[in-house]
């Protein structure tokens, strides 16, 4: 059989896997075949709001996202393979990591859904990390709690079950409350050598919360803790009617532990083994670079997760990365179409990007900054999008957009200077995103940004749905003690290829100029924040 027969003949076998990731921007569905290649896909655009100061999505939107990604992905099978879908062999969930979602005992939402993306926790983050000694970033579940907690909103005392979006989705699925070590890390700090949230640290907690009159235990409120290849329930008739209303998914299939979005994609670049790395850069940008030994101390730049196997990751986080570049993009798309020129988003991304690497390599004396929301690893509080420059700079089209890619990325490389003073080596980074869909371009600035060769794999375009399936697949077809290191190695990405581009040292010496005007405009950005209201 030819590779499209075999596929067919999967399908109607049941013999796929499907993998769902509710991103920032959009969810994604990929169904893999039995030799973990993506066979189909579907897609669901959707976006945060900000409401009454809080960056959310309602659940609503959740099941209107999940029903039309799935949709379009049994669409996608019935056009390519002329079959339905009506069954796979397992099933995965992945989402943002991080965030806010309390339920009482009847399983209802107490509180709105606090993204990643919110930065208001900065009171809790800060009392949490000098009581653990152990850096708690704002965005964790845990600050946002405690946040609650300090300024004593009413619905912390009824919490009955607290989770991540992966978490509350596989819940509705399954009904399991689990997740997956990586998405966990995320929660509250791990202890790697169990595999389980830090026992010191919940000691820690329950004492700071004696005399608040709640009668509910931490560690009974947060999901249980999985690892890679753990069994994580079946999908429930209730779970199936969510995800395919028409009755064609049939319940009972297996899932996988639910995971985060930096875990889907540490599996989906083959990094989860130590000295490897891998860099996620999409609407946020994060590196996540497996370490060989703990740092030397705790830093509030970097934050300590695990891969999905429970293995110690150094997380560098940044909330913005290409969300001010597609405005700008967008803009020029209005200025075409005012002069008749209809472009397609694909032609008009990469048009600009090869343009940029026409410009001037130092940023010519332009400076941008992305901040949609702030940024704690610059100190600053609240987003305010910014371009600057002096006024006897040349205005290039060119080196505007080299500056715009070089705004991506900045925030990213000074987390990142971090683990190079700590003596922490790479032989490479991996890419996956958006920013390296136009091959060579965001690699490039990438690898000068970090001083480390950026690969992007022929897969990478799939992201983090391909991820959370191969997670899913190798829960579903584990042999014995079978390492998820080795499943991947051997059995993934043995035969894929991948395209690696080096730092180049001019660019990087223009990129480090770049870089010191950056840390002194520093001072506009929080000015801007101050005074713009």
């Amino acid at each position: 059989m030819n590779t499209k027969e075999k596929a067919t003949q999967a399908i109607r076998d049941g013999k796929t896997v499907l993998g769902i990731e509710l991103g920032s921007t959009r969810i994604k569905a990929v169904l893999v075949g039995p030799d973990h290649s993506p066979i189909a896909s579907g897609n669901f655009d959707w976006a945060n709001k900000l409401e009454n100061g809080v960056w959310t999505y309602s659940m609503d939107d959740v099941w209107t996202g999940m029903r039309s990604v799935y949709k379009s992905l049994a669409d996608d099978v019935q056009s390519q393979y002329g079959v339905p879908l009506g069954g796979v062999g397992a099933i995965g969930i992945s989402a943002m990591m991080h965030g806010y979602l309390p339920f009482d005992k009847d399983g209802k939402q107490l509180a709105q859904f606090r993204t990643w993306r919110n930065t208001t926790t900065e009171e809790a983050a800060s009392v949490l990390s000098d009581r653990f000694d152990f850096n708690i970033p704002q965005r964790w579940s845990i600050a946002h709690l405690y946040q609650a907690i300090l300024k004593g909103e009413s619905h912390v005392a009824d919490i009955a079950f607290l989770t991540t979006l992966a978490g509350y989705v596989h819940w509705r699925l399954s009904g399991e409350k689990v997740l997956g070590v990586g998405d966990a890390s995320g929660m509250f700090p791990i202890n790697s050598e169990t595999n389980d949230y830090d026992a010191v640290m919940l000691g820690k907690f329950a004492s700071m919360l004696e005399g608040k009159g709640y009668n509910w235990n931490l560690r009974d409120v947060l999901p249980k803790v999985l690892a890679a290849g753990d069994a994580a329930g079946s999908l429930t008739p209730e779970g199936a009617a969510l995800l395919d209303p028409t009755g064609g998914l049939k319940a009972g299939i297996p899932l996988c532990p639910p995971e985060g979005d930096a875990g889907t994609g540490m599996v989906a670049t083959n990094s989860v083994s130590p000295r490897t790395g891998n860099v996620s850069a999409g609407t946020s940008v994060f590196a996540m670079v497996v370490l060989e030994k703990s740092l030397s101390k705790r830093y509030v730049e970097i934050d300590m997760v695990t891969t999905p196997a429970g293995a110690p990751v150094a997380m560098v986080h940044c909330n913005s990365c290409t969300s001010d570049l597609d405005t700008w993009a967008n803009m020029f798309t209005e200025v075409l179409s005012a002069f008749g020129k209809d472009v397609d988003k694909t032609s008009l991304y990469q048009t600009l990007y090869r343009k940029a690497l026409e410009g001037a390599t130092d940023g010519g004396g332009m400076l941008s900054y992305n901040y949609y929301s702030g940024e704690p690893i610059t100190g600053i509080e609240e987003g305010r999008p910014l371009f600057v420059r002096q006024p006897d700079c040349p205005m290039s089209l060119a080196t505007f957009m080299r500056v715009l890619l070089y705004s991506t990325v900045a925030t990213l490389k000074i987390g990142m200077d971090i683990l190079d003073d700590e003596g922490v080596r790479l032989v490479k980074m991996l890419g996956h995103g958006g920013l390296f869909k136009t091959k060579g371009v965001g690699q490039g600035i990438m690898a000068n940004a970090l001083n480390v060769p950026v690969a992007v794999m022929e897969s990478a375009g799939e992201g983090g749905a391909w991820g959370i399936a191969l997670l899913a697949a190798y829960m579903h077809g584990k042999k014995g003690g079978e390492s998820l290191e080795s499943f991947l190695a051997d059995q993934v990405f043995a035969a894929f290829k991948e395209d690696c581009v080096s730092p180049n040292a001019e660019d990087r010496k223009g990129f480090l100029s770049f870089m010191e005007r950056y840390r002194q405009g520093l001072a506009v950005e929080k000015a801007a924040v101050e005074n713009l209201r």
